[in-house]
């Protein structure tokens, strides 16, 4: 129908015509009205965006002489974080002479971390060193 008729009929229902298509040839248009079609569209967005899961990074900081029952508790927390499907960024600090460690007892240290969520993660990020600490990221496992 043409355009003109369109209008006046939409006119004499009370709606609004509304373009679909735009690139459509011709044009498609629909009769409705519009404000509870922009109602509905925003309540499917916000329905949309429920559903969307965010990862979050979590961080666990360790030292590098670490006791192992502090390691270990950790290490809880690494999965648990992991269990909830986020990101976790490990960090070892060291201050003063221990940078000198660095590139013995903290990659020792932090391979055997990795040594012990490798179950439950998989390595994002190996570690490195920024500026006066290692770190480390790992992500959770994809289900299989």
């Amino acid at each position: 129908m043409s355009g003109h008729e369109a209008r006046e009929r939409a006119y004499d229902e009370g709606l609004d015509l509304v373009e679909v298509s735009a690139t459509a040839k011709p044009p498609v248009c629909r009769i409705m009205n519009y404000d509870k079609f922009r109602y509905e569209q925003k309540k499917k967005l916000q329905e949309a965006k429920k559903k969307q899961t965010t990862i979050d990074t979590k961080e666990v900081k360790f030292r590098p002489k670490t006791e192992e029952h502090d390691l270990n508790f950790k290490i809880k927390h690494i999965v648990k974080f992991l269990g909830q499907k986020n990101k976790v960024k490990i960090t070892m600090r060291f201050r003063g002479r221990e940078i000198v460690y660095a590139q013995t007892i903290g990659l020792e240290a932090m391979n055997r971390i990795a040594e012990m969520i490798e179950e439950e993660a998989v390595i994002l990020q190996p570690p490195t060193m920024e500026g006066r600490q290692m770190v480390m990221f790992v992500g959770p496992k994809a289900p299989k």
